[in-house]
């Protein structure tokens, strides 16, 4: 016996026939062969014996003897027990590999192309970069911003362009201003500003869906010939508004109720914005470049009146379709809520009064749509009047600084699309775009078709070529006056073209989450994925072509445009 508990594990079990022996139930075991056995003995639930008082009960001893066997014939409990599992691998957190891939081999696949006769080799090896960050930022093997700074990072390593040149965007006016928009919808949102407008629009308009929607876009456009700036109309007036309305009917980001409203509402607001803007002189900042071009061509004003008269049939027309469309192809959830308006006014008298907050966010917001509106009297800009009506903000404690640095949307959509403007505007100033001008102009002349299938291709051509822009005003700088000079020499009336190569300047927009200062703001809102924004962009694109040239020309012809 003394052999066997020494060579094992000893475990002493009592019966409970040994409670009558004043020892309490046992049963404990230990390995005598480590160097420090007494250590796994518990002296608090052990009662005190010995070996002598074991021997004075043979029923005590045998029990001992078969407890001992069977702890030496059968592994401990911590012998027993399962290996701890290997700690589950780290998530890989870098670029997503086949879309990666994806993007290098378009460029790497352009750059080794042969060089067309008319093309300099910086500008093809810049549109090749280009191609591949465009590529990378529908594909997205890293976040938007990243794969823009990577391809700024080519263009500067490859000496294609210089560091000064890669980065003079972040000097450009429009990047910040739809930064500052995005600090502006903080807050809006966090005085609760933004929900107590929400919910008034609800109280009027929220017993549909779609009547909340059509509310929303004929107030942007009665805004639109007051404030020249589409950024600073979608980004400083519109967003917060969208997102408050949002968030009050329980749509969003992020967590899977995009689709209740938050997704069709974003996409139509966006795409009505472009058509509000194509409606009037004054309602984007390049549309009186495309009236002074057009002037520099063809010798004929197009006056403010001559503008709207010609735009207010076929605007209407697009207004109403498309939010009506996108509400069939791409609908809310919640399309009806009778229920609604009562709610949001029972919210609104839960909120009370008007907040100090809320007060001071009212005044700024006055303000600063007010410098929008009269900023070109007093030569003030719309993003100044933006910093100042943020550096109001700051200084009432309305929004901290901390909170500006913690809206990583807003400084990822300045970077990407400070990124695409640079490259955008150095494929203008290395020839490219000059040269793809003089190409369809040889190209559509020698077909000699008749000046309305000739200005048809133009039209095409001209409109789907901004896939290439990340600027209204650099695509009208770079092709408005070549292909308006060369629809005038195919026969089309001159004044006819201008004016419709202006309205299309603006609708061109909404193919892209970059083509128009409206874009990356509600892109931003991160309610829509990039492919449906794409794609759905190209599909009204189709419609506001089929509106403008069909509804548009009949009412051109009417009013004697040609």
């Amino acid at each position: 016996m003394a052999s066997l508990a020494l060579s094992g594990s000893l475990s002493l079990a009592f019966p409970p026939k040994s409670r009558s022996l004043g020892l309490p139930p046992l049963k404990r075991s230990f390995s005598l062969n480590s160097p420090k056995p007494l250590k796994s003995l518990d002296s608090r639930t052990l009662h005190p014996i010995s070996l002598k008082s074991l021997t004075k009960s043979p029923f005590h001893r045998r029990s001992a003897i078969v407890s001992a066997s069977a702890a030496a014939s059968s592994p401990s409990p911590a012998a027993s027990a399962p290996a701890p599992a290997a700690p589950a691998p780290a998530p890989w957190q870098g670029a997503a590999i086949k879309p990666l891939i994806a993007s290098i081999a378009t460029g790497v696949i352009l750059w080794f192309v042969p060089v067309p006769d008319g093309v300099s080799r910086s500008a093809w090896q810049l549109l090749a970069i280009f191609l591949a960050t465009i590529v990378g930022i529908i594909t997205q093997p890293l976040p938007l911003g990243a794969v823009a700074l990577m391809g700024l990072g080519a263009s500067v390593l490859t000496k294609t362009l210089t560091f000064s040149a890669a980065f003079s965007a972040f000097g450009d006016p429009i990047p910040w201003l739809i930064a500052l928009a995005f600090f502006f919808a903080r807050g809006f949102i966090k005085t609760g500003l933004g929900n107590r407008i929400a919910y008034q629009f609800v109280r009027l308009f929220g017993s549909s869906s779609l009547g909340l929607g059509y509310s929303l876009v004929f107030s942007e456009a009665l805004l639109a010939p007051a404030i020249p700036s589409v950024s600073a109309r979608a980004g400083g007036i519109f967003l917060p508004l969208v997102k408050s309305l949002c968030v009050a009917c329980g749509s969003n980001a992020g967590d899977g109720t995009e689709h209740k409203l938050g997704a069709w509402l974003m996409l139509t607001c966006f795409q009505t914005s472009v058509i509000s803007s194509s409606m009037f002189l004054t309602a984007m900042a390049a549309n009186p470049l495309s009236a002074n071009l057009a002037y520099n061509t063809i010798k004929q004003t197009i006056g403010w009146t001559d503008w709207a008269k010609a735009a207010i049939v076929p605007g209407i027309a697009s207004l109403i379709v498309v939010p009506l469309l996108l509400y069939i192809i791409y609908p809310p959830t919640v399309k009806s809520s009778p229920d609604a308006p009562k709610l949001a006014e029972e919210k609104l008298e839960k909120m009370g009064p008007m907040s100090k907050n809320e007060l001071i966010m009212s005044a700024t917001l006055l303000l600063t749509v007010g410098l929008w509106v009269f900023g070109g009297k007093l030569n003030v800009d719309a993003v100044t009047a933006a910093i100042l009506g943020l550096s109001i903000l700051l200084v009432t404690g309305v929004v901290t600084w901390k909170e500006c640095l913690g809206e990583a949307v807003a400084w990822d959509t300045l970077t990407w699309f400070a990124a695409l403007i640079a490259m955008a505007g150095y494929l203008n100033k290395y020839g490219l775009i000059e040269w793809f001008s003089q190409t369809v102009v040889k190209f559509v002349g020698g077909l000699g078709l008749s000046w309305q299938l000739s200005f048809g291709i133009l039209v095409l051509l001209y409109f789907y070529s901004h896939y290439f822009f990340a600027s209204g005003a650099a695509h009208i700088g770079a092709m408005f006056t070549a292909f308006l000079s060369v629809a005038s020499a195919l026969g089309t009336p001159p004044y006819f073209a201008a004016m419709v190569l202006a309205f299309l300047s603006n609708l061109m927009g909404g193919l892209t989450h970059y083509g128009i200062g409206s874009a990356p703001v509600f892109y931003g809102a991160n309610y829509v994925p990039l492919a449906k924004w794409w794609g759905y962009g190209f599909i009204i694109s189709v419609v506001n072509i089929l509106i403008w040239l069909g509804v548009g020309g009949v009412w051109w012809k009417f009013i004697g445009l040609w």
